[in-house]
């Protein structure tokens, strides 16, 4: 029988910390980074350099990341049509700017909008494999907070996250899952220490397409550094 297709995953680029160029970030343009989270972050940058790895915080080869976030929150929604409430067309047109509105024009999508956001997201790949011949390795936030309590409103679109003290729409923080998973990049989430109120924090490493594992051997090499996940203390209330 002949063989259509085989995956033969590459192994990982480099088995020594001190080997990997990781390009770090810690900022979006669309949505802000809580303290708690940055800290982590800041914390693998400080154990990849300590461990001798080439760390940048800045490149011109890094995709538009505004940009890839309309792309993955149309591609999401226009897939997701069925779980959400189709809003007004008043409503729609009332919100021209931000991922509020991009969300609520993808749930019309037609099938011309879905290939011209599919073929963005190829131009978006390319970009994305012009980078990883620069870096072997992304490292960013997951999302932009640790664990917070649930918003339960029956709307999700009327759902929001807090981030530092101020409130942002809740499918605002998908900027950063969508970062890996718009362009289908492999991505490893790694603890990264414990906010102020004890909450575990996680970021995420990136690799190149279809080289999970270097992403996978980073995460090792930097646990190896800075410790495991820490479980959080429960907190008992009381009659409960």
């Amino acid at each position: 029988h002949g063989v259509a297709h085989r995956v033969a995953l590459p192994p990982a680029r480099h088995d020594r910390l001190g080997d990997h160029r990781v390009l770090v970030l810690d900022d979006h343009p669309l949505i802000p980074t809580s303290a708690a989270v940055r800290a982590g972050v800041h914390r693998v940058a400080a154990a990849l350099e300590d461990g001798g790895a080439r760390v940048e915080h800045h490149s011109a080869l890094l995709p538009d990341l505004a940009e890839a976030a309309t792309l993955y929150m149309q591609l999401l929604i226009s897939g997701s049509i069925r779980r959400f409430p189709i809003e007004s067309l008043e409503r729609l047109q009332a919100r021209a700017t931000g991922l509020d509105a991009v969300r609520l024009r993808a749930m019309a999508f037609s099938h011309s909008d879905w290939l011209e956001a599919d073929n963005h997201r190829q131009l978006h790949r390319q970009a994305w494999r012009q980078l990883f011949t620069e870096f072997d390795a992304v490292v960013c936030p997951i999302t932009p907070t640790p664990a917070f309590p649930h918003d339960h409103h029956p709307n999700p679109m009327e759902r929001h996250i807090t981030i530092d003290g101020a409130e942002y729409p809740y499918f605002d923080q998908l900027v950063w899952a969508g970062l890996a998973t718009m362009p289908g990049l492999p991505a490893t989430a790694i603890p990264a220490g414990l906010s102020p109120e004890g909450l575990p924090v996680g970021v995420q490493v990136v690799g190149p397409m279809f080289e999970d594992r270097t992403p996978l051997r980073l995460a090792e090499l930097l646990e190896e550094r800075i410790g495991g996940f820490q479980a959080p203390k429960l907190a008992v209330r009381a009659g409960g």
